[in-house]
């Protein structure tokens, strides 16, 4: 048996291919939460659901964390909570999504096969925390196909099921045993043949790392070396897009046609959701997806931007180029900071519908009582009984519930993009910025991606697979660090074409292997970019100057990170301020072709940024109506399934501010008044109001 998924294991590795997704279409607005009947501490699934319905609750998640419930011990089932729930939300109306319970082991499995539990780079994990498992592990993955097909036996005919996610927030956990140092070694032998190849590409004389025997290949978990800590890094994201896969391909051996396979993504983590995740390749696990889910976490109460709602947004919707998607989790009330003000829930939730979701669904409905989440509440708090947020909710489910013709199936068009990657990503992490620093990749992402959401620029994200990057008008290219010649070479295309980037520093610094160019920086690119350096350092007491912009004393400091650059053709926007480094420019702007590329050399405030992105935009004929209104007024728009242009406006303050609608004459929808072109809209704090133009 463990031959036969070891054989498995490979073949998903080299010849993984996920054509059997198909968009699922939808007709209403879905308004969940996941449901644990197995954690409440009495009985009250009937009160429950009444208070669901009462809410305009129309979907529930369930089962995804459960199984030590329905195998209490090997092979003895039981599918009594699934039943109960199914049954009583079939009866009420309510939709089910059936989530596979494998990121959490039983106790049983692991007695009977400890190797189940990761060995990562700080040793073996131990049994009691989730996501603790090597999901490689043959042992494990016949447990996780047999418990995946003992319920889809189970419940396939079941119709309150609309569809199924696969696992939970999926990564590799970092496994990185000797079982799975093997499949590395054989997937290195597929993709690069000899050890001369791997030696010569990866650097491997250096520091007597040479690998002169197959059966002498170390283990990364020891690595010194960027190039294969990163091919490693791909090769554990690999390693989640083909399990996924795999548990799609079970499901779909049982599902109806009219039921859709989904998946939860998270995004890397400070506190909430913050940026690209670094452990997965959203845009390829997604292929085997029908529809792509999202887990969004933010800030709240004072600190509610609604930036992180777009953000994940964005890349939700851009993982399945550019269709709608849902959001599996996200806070109701969450941690104690996150308990939101009056209307803040009303606020986030037609953000997430603004995005391009069809569903939201907090996590959980109910609060928990003991274990690891106790304090992470619901949407019902401990006592399980009606309460502020659970009030508001009740609003947002019966707008969604009129409102679903108008607002579903929102069409999004954006012209502007951000090129990420998750190879750069894992290539920068190698280095950084030196010792102590904890800007990152994404911190370099969000402070672009914050600029123009503040100015109300919608935006797409790409990655080096994407076929339309050349769809665009405007690139914005954050640290692209790692890049093979194709992918530059595109890009420089792309600017003679008629585009226009906007890189940052340390992009084109290393090839695919993330082997340092031996040309001037930045490598390839300067071409289009009619700049080059070969130095770099970190500033101190480091300023701008510039002609370009109107820069105040605070916004003119420069941090962590310049590179001391010399224009070939390029325009300079902005010199360093310093008696040594003056001479080198900070800031250019290049033409070439018939597009325009924009260098930022050094980490600029915010301030700084904003003025380049809103230059940029304008430059490609971008700024309109929408960019006359800045945060905290927050403006979306798309096209309805009616073919009418609907737009989103929202008060991300605690201040009341107006302003006058720019477009032809339509109708707020959650009022149900005209409103004529021209005219002023007010907004509450906390406010939303939404267009439908006539």
């Amino acid at each position: 048996m463990k031959k036969k998924y070891l054989l498995l294991l490979l073949v998903q590795l080299f010849f993984s291919g996920y054509t059997f997704a198909q968009y699922p279409k939808m007709n209403k607005l879905l308004y969940g939460v996941a449901y644990y009947d197995e954690y409440m501490p009495y009985e009250r699934l009937d009160k429950d659901v009444q208070m669901m319905k009462d809410c305009g609750i129309n979907v529930v998640r369930i089962a995804e964390s459960t199984w030590s419930t329905v195998e209490p011990q090997d092979g003895v089932f039981d599918f009594t909570h699934i039943d109960r729930v199914l049954n009583a939300m079939h009866k009420a109306g309510i939709n089910v999504i059936i989530g596979t319970p494998t990121y959490a082991v039983p106790t049983w499995m692991v007695k009977k096969h400890p190797e189940i539990l990761a060995i990562t780079p700080s040793g073996q994990n131990q049994y009691g925390a989730r996501q603790n498992m090597d999901i490689t592990n043959t042992d494990y993955r016949f447990y996780a196909n047999r418990v995946i097909r003992k319920i889809m036996e189970h419940i396939k005919d079941n119709p309150a099921i609309i569809g199924y996610q696969v696992d939970n927030e999926t990564k590799s956990y970092g496994t990185s045993g000797p079982n799975v140092q093997a499949l590395f070694v054989k997937y290195m032998q597929v993709k690069y043949k000899t050890l001369d190849n791997i030696n010569k590409i990866f650097g491997l004389d250096y520091w007597s790392n040479r690998i002169n025997n197959w059966d002498d290949f170390p283990s990364m978990t020891g690595t010194i070396n960027a190039s294969l800590a990163s091919e490693f890094a791909k090769f554990q994201r690999q390693l989640v897009t083909d399990y996924l896969a795999w548990q799609a391909a079970i499901i779909r051996e049982y599902k109806r046609p009219d039921q859709f396979i989904t998946h939860n993504f998270d995004f890397d983590w400070r506190g909430y959701s913050f940026g690209i995740q670094p452990d997965v390749d959203h845009f390829a696990a997604a292929k085997a997806l029908d529809i792509a889910g999202v887990d969004i976490y933010h800030p709240s109460q004072d600190k509610l931007t609604g930036t992180e709602i777009s953000f994940g947004g964005d890349v939700a919707r851009s993982m399945k180029g550019n269709k709608n998607y849902l959001v599996m989790e996200t806070e109701a009330q969450g941690f104690p900071q996150w308990i939101p003000y009056p209307g803040q829930l009303r606020l986030q939730a037609f953000s997430h519908i603004a995005s391009g979701a069809n569903m939201v669904e907090y996590w959980p409905w109910h609060s928990i009582h003991n274990s690891a989440e106790t304090y992470w509440k619901g949407l019902l708090s401990h006592d399980f009984e009606p309460n502020p947020v659970y009030n508001e909710a009740k609003t947002i489910g019966k707008d969604f519930g009129r409102l679903s013709p108008q607002l579903i199936n929102l069409k999004k068009k954006s012209d502007v993009a951000i090129l990420f990657s998750n190879e750069a990503l894992s290539g920068f992490k190698a280095f950084g910025f030196g010792w102590g620093v904890r800007t990152g990749y994404n911190e370099v992402l969000r402070q672009l991606y914050d600029g123009l959401y503040r100015m109300n620029v919608s935006c797409d994200f790409v990655d080096p697979t994407s076929k339309n990057i050349e769809d665009y008008k405007l690139l914005i290219v954050p640290l692209l660090y790692v890049a093979p010649d194709s992918l530059l070479q595109r890009l420089n295309r792309f600017v003679k074409n008629g585009g226009h980037i906007i890189y940052t520093f340390k992009s084109g610094f290393s090839d695919q292997n993330v082997k340092v160019r031996t040309t001037h920086q930045p490598g390839i690119i300067d071409e289009a970019c009619g700049i080059y350096y070969s130095q770099f350092t970190v500033p101190e007491n480091v300023g701008l100057k510039s002609d370009d912009f109107d820069l105040k004393p605070e916004d003119k400091k420069i941090n962590t990170w310049m590179e001391l650059i010399t224009p070939t053709s390029a325009k300079v926007l902005a010199y360093y301020d310093h008696p040594v480094w003056g001479k080198y420019a900070a800031i250019t702007e290049n033409s070439y072709g018939k597009g325009l590329a924009t260098y930022i050399g050094c980490l600029t405030s915010s301030a700084v940024t904003d003025k380049i992105l809103a230059n940029a935009v304008k430059k490609v004929g971008l700024w309109g109506a929408d960019q006359q209104l800045s945060f905290p007024v927050i403006t979306k728009s798309g096209v309805n399934q009616k073919g009418k242009t609907v737009h989103y406006y929202f008060n991300y303050s605690d201040k009341e501010t107006s302003f006058t609608y720019p477009y032809t004459d339509g109708k707020e929808l959650l009022s149900g008044t005209g409103i004529a072109s021209k005219s002023t809209l007010q907004l509450a704090p906390w406010d939303v109001k939404i267009v439908e133009v006539n």
